[in-house]
């Protein structure tokens, strides 16, 4: 079954929040006579009040600037002040709130001059308080807004230091009806509240046939100019907020503030009636210790049915703490608690509680998770094998999916009526919360259990039928967790893929008699890596990005033809540049369409920079791509910033941390869809010394979270002319020690040989000056130039001088001519002798290593003895010593002589 691709950018996937403007609306909404206005497009608007009046089944009213693309490009002060003053004119309000939003954020508008200048601009109108906030909605959620705004309006009103014996009542975004809760607890005690805010009336009103543009209730512009005189504030937030109202005035006015829990069970409403109490030295009124036995009758009702509650609770942080508390004093275990505000402090605040209740249970693991969306809730619910949902109407799919029961409450709720008439605080609100919870619950067993026992037990001839629907609904999850039957179709089986990858002589070192093909039909590239030059005509070099020829891909067919004639060994065709294969994309399919319906068990390998993967991967597969190698130099922006000097991307050119980030991003994503889809992927990793060579292992642990095979990490070839033709090579030692430090992590490579984009043969024996020139009927092409400096090169690698001349098994041949040198060949050295008319058996190693050089006229080596050195001085071949690139080692030689 195919693995399940998870998004690996920041992506939400149907959200568990909403913007910070809601909030600031909803929060403007509890002063009377307010309007608020948004500055920026009118779909901000639209959105918002769509969802108010949708929950609160009220007409509700939101201006906007209506920034356009001209707003956008050259500021939108124009439009706020014509807004304003609109605004003025149609409702006459005594307060407007100015919120901000993505788009004026963004462009940097400050509202608060704008403010300014509109009371410069007309005079007349300073008795009407205008209260710009900042409320983009990419900073937080609605419930961060809410409080945001909260604090700013504080903020900006000039106070009365007045002293007085009323009390400030700060609140999230609780219901209208659990508002109005709070003010009869207040007079109840024969305390005087000033709510900040108060949505009792605005947005749950009584019918009336006249229609109120602005709201006529809630808290007035001089009952907030009280309140740094008052004797206290009360926040209902245990949560830490960014910006707190209530921290606020007691910062800078001294009003002590008491910071309590929403209300909402036993505990926190004894808690919240005991402060009431003590600040108005009134004993608690007895109708409300007439309510507290009520409820507790209430938990002892319900405990049975609640034992077996495993309850997903997400929602405001303020909400999902009232809500984790009662239900976990009635039994009920939260399993899964989540927010979509980024609220690390949650699961702190709440460790303790959800320990003892799954004590209890005997449940060893539960989740408390922020900024999350729907898409992971529905997946850790299935996880946890949840039971009861407990929150807003969004949650509605995975009730559907999963028949999950789904108590609701929070905002929003769309698909109930009465959602401003929720009650969830006090000890009534709290009776009314729970028989729902208790109810749902019992609702799943009294509607299935009769029947399962009757089937399972009772009625034979249903046991068909029973078995056929466990089957539908077996099926049903498989199908479900696969994203579409045509995926399924086209991935590659797993056995397949095995028995690819032992005959692929890069991904499995034991595959060494195994030959492959490059064909160089890839010449454009998108990206710019710092240490490449890519050459199209270059016989001389052997390394990635050189080429002798580019190919069209009935030039490339050709050419597999015949190398798959003159070895049948061959099992791998790639495309490895010398660009980039996806940049290519058309000849690279064209290709592989022609090579597969000539020989359909061939198996495809190519190689990417991963900049266009996620658009092409399925492509790739239906093409029967079993491998691709994607090169991966950093999962840090700030650090392949360092490796890339550009990307150009869907028509765009990037640089910098911005480009490197888009690859990175497609990197990601792209690997993830190959792996899922049944593809063998490598990574490529180029050791940069003092940029990415400590960075290394936190790429090859990413690479394995994402289901790669194997990495590769790679010796930097300097190539002159580049970015980094400096910057010093890594050693072997180095690379093997960070080899061996990530083969913890996961399987790493060690016999790359780092081929070119042309490269023919086994690894380590390239054919492509042999092979390469082929069309058609061909023989090897014999090299005929007289050239007057021939050297043989002791290298391992075949890009540096790196081996000790007694340990050779073959050199690297080349010839030096016009200040060029050129490649010629690898000449294996015999290791046995090969009967007495080739040598004696006194003939040693040394002296069948120099008579396999004597067309040389000099050899250059890491380190020689003195004894072959002085024999090859007698054969007229001379020493060079040195560690160096190969290029760079023969023009010291050539100067030398």
């Amino acid at each position: 079954m195919k693995t399940k691709v998870e998004p690996l950018v920041h992506l939400n996937t149907n959200p568990c929040k909403m913007c910070m403007p809601m909030g600031a609306v909803t929060a403007f909404y509890g002063f009377q006579k307010c309007i608020t206005i948004l500055h920026g497009s009118q779909g901000c608007s639209t959105y918002i009040r769509r969802h108010m009046a949708t929950h609160y089944n009220e007409p509700v009213d939101v201006a906007s600037s209506s920034l356009t693309e001209h707003g956008t490009v050259y500021g939108g002060e124009e439009n706020l002040l014509k807004g304003l003053k609109n605004v003025i004119d149609l409702y006459e309000p005594e307060v407007i709130g100015v919120a901000t939003t993505c788009l004026a954020e963004t462009i940097g508008e400050d509202i608060k001059r704008i403010v300014e200048k509109f009371y410069e601009c007309y005079p007349e109108y300073q008795n009407i308080t205008i209260l710009p906030v900042h409320s983009s909605g990419y900073s937080g959620t609605e419930f961060n807004g809410y409080f945001n705004t909260l604090t700013q309006i504080v903020a900006q009103v000039k106070m009365s230091m007045k002293k007085h014996e009323k009390v400030n009542v700060v609140t999230g975004m609780i219901s209208p009806a659990d508002t109005r809760y709070l003010k009869k607890i207040f007079a109840l005690f024969n305390i005087e509240a000033i709510l900040l805010s108060d949505l009792s009336s605005n947005l749950d009103a009584g019918f009336s046939k006249a229609y109120n543009r602005l709201p006529s209730g809630g808290t007035s512009i001089e009952e907030i100019k009280k309140m740094a005189g008052s004797r206290m504030t009360i926040e209902f937030c245990s949560v830490p907020l960014a910006l707190s109202p209530g921290k606020y005035l007691e910062e800078h006015y001294g009003v002590p503030c008491k910071v309590l829990n929403l209300p909402m069970g036993l505990r926190d409403t004894d808690t919240f009636y005991k402060v009431l109490s003590e600040v108005s030295c009134n004993p608690i009124p007895k109708e409300l210790v007439e309510m507290r036995s009520r409820y507790l009758d209430a938990m002892i009702d319900s405990h049975k049915y609640n034992s077996g509650g495993r309850a997903v609770i997400y929602g405001d942080p303020d909400f999902i703490l009232g809500t984790v508390r009662l239900s976990a004093e009635n039994g009920i275990m939260p399993i899964v608690v989540a927010t979509g505000s980024v609220c690390p402090e949650l699961k702190s605040l709440l460790e303790k509680e959800l320990r003892d209740v799954a004590a209890r249970y005997f449940i060893e693991d539960f989740q408390v998770v922020d900024d999350i969306d729907f898409k992971t809730i529905e997946a850790l619910a299935i996880q946890y094998k949840a039971n009861l949902l407990i929150g807003n109407s969004d949650g509605r799919r995975i009730e559907e999916k999963y028949h999950i029961p789904l108590v609701r409450r929070g905002f929003p709720i769309h698909d109930r009526v009465g959602g401003q008439r929720l009650r969830t605080l006090g000890y009534e609100g709290s009776l009314t919360f729970l028989d729902e919870l208790s109810n749902a619950l019992l609702a799943v067993t009294e509607t299935s259990f009769r029947e399962n026992l009757f089937n399972a037990y009772y009625k034979e001839e249903s046991a068909g039928k029973v078995e056929e629907i466990k089957k539908d609904k077996a099926k049903e999850k498989e199908f479900t967790q696969s994203n579409d039957m045509l995926e399924v179709k086209n991935m590659l089986s797993k056995e397949t893929m095995l028995e690819k990858t032992k005959t692929h002589p890069c991904y499995n070192c034991g595959a060494h008699e195994h030959a492959r093909i490059h064909l160089p039909i890839a010449p454009r590239c998108n990206i710019q890596c710092n240490y490449c030059v890519r050459k199209f005509d270059c016989p001389n070099e052997s390394r990635p990005g050189v080429t002798t020829t580019i190919l069209t891909p009935e030039e490339a067919f050709e050419r597999f033809k015949v190398v798959k004639e003159k070895l049948p060994n061959l099992s791998v065709v790639g495309i490895a540049g010398p660009g980039d294969a996806l940049a290519n994309f058309d000849e690279t399919k064209k290709t592989l369409q022609i090579i597969r319906d000539y020989d359909p068990d061939i198996t495809f390998c190519l190689s990417t920079n991963g900049l266009m993967l996620p658009l092409y991967a399925q492509e790739l597969v239906d093409l029967g791509v079993s491998h691709v190698t994607v090169t991966v130099n950093a999962v840090d922006p700030k650090i392949g910033a360092k490796v890339y000097k550009y990307v150009d991307y869907m028509g765009m050119h990037f640089i910098g941390e911005t480009a490197a980030a888009i690859l990175l991003t497609n990197q990601l994503n792209g690997i993830k869809l190959l792996t899922s889809k049944g593809i063998v992927c490598k990574i490529n990793i180029v050791t940069l010394k003092g940029i990415n060579d400590e960075h290394i292992p936190e790429v090859v642990a990413k690479m394995k979270e994402l289901d790669c095979y194997m990495t590769n990490i790679m010796q930097l070839i300097p190539v002159k002319g580049s970015a980094f033709e400096d910057l010093p090579m890594a050693s072997q030692v180095e690379i093997n020690k960070i080899r061996k430090n990530c083969g913890e992590t996961m399987k790493q490579m060690y016999h790359c040989k780092q081929c070119r984009a042309d490269a023919i043969g086994i690894l380590g024996e390239d054919l492509s000056i042999e092979l390469g020139s082929c069309r058609g009927k061909c023989s090897p092409i014999k090299q005929q130039v007289q050239k007057p400096y021939r050297f043989a090169v002791a290298s391992k690698s075949g890009m540096i001088v790196d081996q000790h001349f007694g340990h050779v098994e073959e050199f690297y041949i080349y010839d030096y001519q016009g200040e060029e040198a050129t490649y010629i060949e690898k000449r294996k050295i015999n290791k046995y002798c090969m009967g007495k008319d080739a040598c004696d058996e006194k003939e040693d190693k040394i002296t069948r290593i120099i008579d396999s050089i004597e067309d040389c006229q000099g050899v250059i080596t890491l380190r020689i003895g003195e004894s072959p050195k002085s024999k090859l001085k007698e054969k007229g071949i001379q020493v060079f010593s040195t560690y160096d690139r190969i290029s760079d080692a023969i023009k010291k030689a050539v100067e030398a002589m």
